[in-house]
């Protein structure tokens, strides 16, 4: 299928859903939703609905800011709301005192109550306030399985959209030369480790490119990829920019702060 060709190969199941959703869609004449989508898969529903024809596709996680999103795919004669997209948002309740969330430790604690990462949105932190955002599907679950983060006792409420906190990402810039864009070489100059280190830490599962695990020492990278090594944060790719004159690769990348 000559679609398969502007992406990549690990790509395509996600792609053959889509265009399964966009078909429905044609022949039912009405809306379908999916779950939370990365950036990454949210520019390929773009890619395969786009903005002109019967089908559009439109985007929602809770705010505008959000990372993970909803997709509606719907014909024409369909004016999407944000009620469309079925989001709820919660507040994590804990002793202030006595304890501290993380953003692994809440994720792993509603992950371990059976619900899959794709219903679960952005996860937010400020100051000591805790909230998340989930598929409206499995709220009533939610607020009745997690009872723990880590070691501490949780409750979350239901709050409305209009109270979710959220910041900017914030994206720092550097400049870096590789050799190549393989992903072991680029995670080195990244996170500043030697070459067969960062091997190591793609051996064992720690490297992400674009929300997927990657364990391909030699997986090529382009740009507007996003990486992530546990442990070290997340970064993307943001350009190339020449050869230097020992013929390795300029490119500008940013972390995240």
């Amino acid at each position: 299928m000559a679609v398969y060709e502007h992406f990549r190969e690990e790509e395509r199941p996600f792609i053959d859903r889509i265009l399964d959703l966009k078909d429905w869609t044609l022949s039912r004449y009405a809306a379908k939703l999916t779950d939370f989508l990365n950036p990454r898969e949210q520019e390929i529903v773009k890619a395969l609905v786009g903005q002109s024809g019967d089908v559009r596709a439109a985007f929602w996680g809770g705010f505008k800011q959000a990372e993970r999103k909803r997709a509606l795919i719907f014909p024409l004669y369909f004016e999407p709301e944000k009620d469309s997209f079925e989001i709820a948002a919660f507040q994590v309740q804990y002793p202030v005192k006595f304890a501290s969330l993380s953003h692994r430790d809440l994720l792993g604690a509603l992950i371990g109550t059976g619900i899959v990462r794709s219903k679960i949105g952005d996860l937010l932190f400020s100051d000591k306030v805790v909230q998340f955002v989930a598929a409206s599907e499995v709220a009533d679950y939610l607020r009745l399985n997690l009872t723990s983060v880590g070691k501490a006792p949780v409750s979350s409420d239901l709050i409305s959209i209009d109270e979710l906190v959220h910041n900017h990402n914030v994206w720092q810039e550097f400049s870096g030369t590789v050799n190549s864009f393989r992903l072991d070489a680029v995670l080195s100059e990244i996170y500043h480790l030697s070459r067969a280190r960062a091997a190591e830490y793609i051996d064992h599962g720690s490297a992400q490119v674009n929300w997927a695990l990657v364990s391909k020492r030699a997986y090529d990278l382009h740009v507007g990829d996003v990486v992530s090594l546990r442990g070290y944060g997340r970064s993307k790719i943001i350009a190339v920019e020449g050869a230097t004159k020992r013929d390795k690769i300029r490119f500008r990348y940013g972390k995240l702060r």
